[in-house]
């Protein structure tokens, strides 16, 4: 009558308190420099029926190049991801663990947003008001999809995906 009432079998639901963040830094520098260069000369050159060099001048070729190359870039993403959601009981371990599993889909002003959970929850980490945090769940996945006509318009369209492959740098 006063005990809490924990998910704890099979079909049993509880809360999941989702709070992810993740943060990625990366920078990058390339420098490269060639040069090359190639000189030819003869020194003696004689003509068939003539004994010395045309006007005394000797015939030779020379050529240089150079190239260098300099870039980088500097990458900074920061994410943060807040949201409640129940999910059902779909196992219980042999050592107490609960694998749980759900879905959920909000749908509002034509945007369609998919939340699942996936993952093993140790009975010890369930809180009296049985939910329990996402970073105590083992094998974790918490994906988050959206559709609709908001989502489209952000992303670029094949036109746009052939010319970045196409252009020159």
């Amino acid at each position: 009558m006063f005990a809490d009432r924990k998910a704890g079998a099979k079909g049993d639901i509880l809360t999941i308190v989702v709070a992810e963040s993740a943060v990625a830094q990366s920078s990058q520098n390339k420098s490269s420099k060639r040069e090359s260069s190639l000189e030819d000369a003869i020194a003696r050159f004689v003509y068939a029926g003539v004994g010395t060099a045309r006007g005394g001048q000797l015939p030779g070729s020379s050529g240089s190049g150079k190239a260098s190359y300099s870039g980088g870039g500097d990458v900074s993403n920061t994410q943060s991801l807040s949201a409640r959601a129940a999910v059902l009981v779909t196992d219980v371990l042999p050592n107490g663990n609960l694998v749980v599993e759900g879905v959920r889909v909000v749908t509002f002003s034509g945007e369609t947003q998919y939340v699942v959970l996936r993952g093993i929850v140790r009975a010890d980490d369930i809180s009296r008001e049985n939910s329990v945090v996402s970073t105590n769940i083992a094998d974790a996945r918490v994906e988050f999809h959206s559709e609709g006509s908001l989502t489209d318009a952000q992303k670029r369209g094949w036109l746009a995906k052939v010319y970045e492959k196409l252009r020159p740098l």
